[in-house]
């Protein structure tokens, strides 16, 4: 299935829950070895298809992958980076694209 020269990418799915009634958005950051970002990719999909199927989620198609350049993980490791530009100012960004009051953090 994997080689040891396959590194770690981590691929970032987007998903819409249909319960409850706010019906939230979902971002979900999976970690996978492949032996390319593609590949990587197709099993994130194929996996976020299976979690939209056993959990009653859309999956809405969008998925986002990371090269670590791992090939093995270690405690700190970065995982995900996405570089987005933008005008706005830093509160501004962030009240945007992160600190919205729509966000369901802490306890699950």
């Amino acid at each position: 299935m994997t080689d040891e020269a396959d590194e770690w990418y981590a691929v970032r799915c987007v998903f819409r829950w249909t319960e409850p009634d706010d019906r939230p958005y979902e971002e979900r950051i999976t970690l996978w070895r492949a032996a390319d970002l593609d590949a990587a990719i197709a099993r994130a999909e194929a996996e976020a298809r299976e979690y939209a199927g056993n959990t009653g989620v859309t999956y809405l198609g969008l998925a986002q992958a990371y090269e670590t350049g791992e090939k093995d993980l270690t405690e700190g490791i970065e995982v995900f980076s996405l570089l987005r530009n933008s005008s706005l100012p830093p509160e501004a960004y962030l009240d945007r694209h992160f600190d919205t009051g729509g966000e369901h953090q802490g306890a699950r």
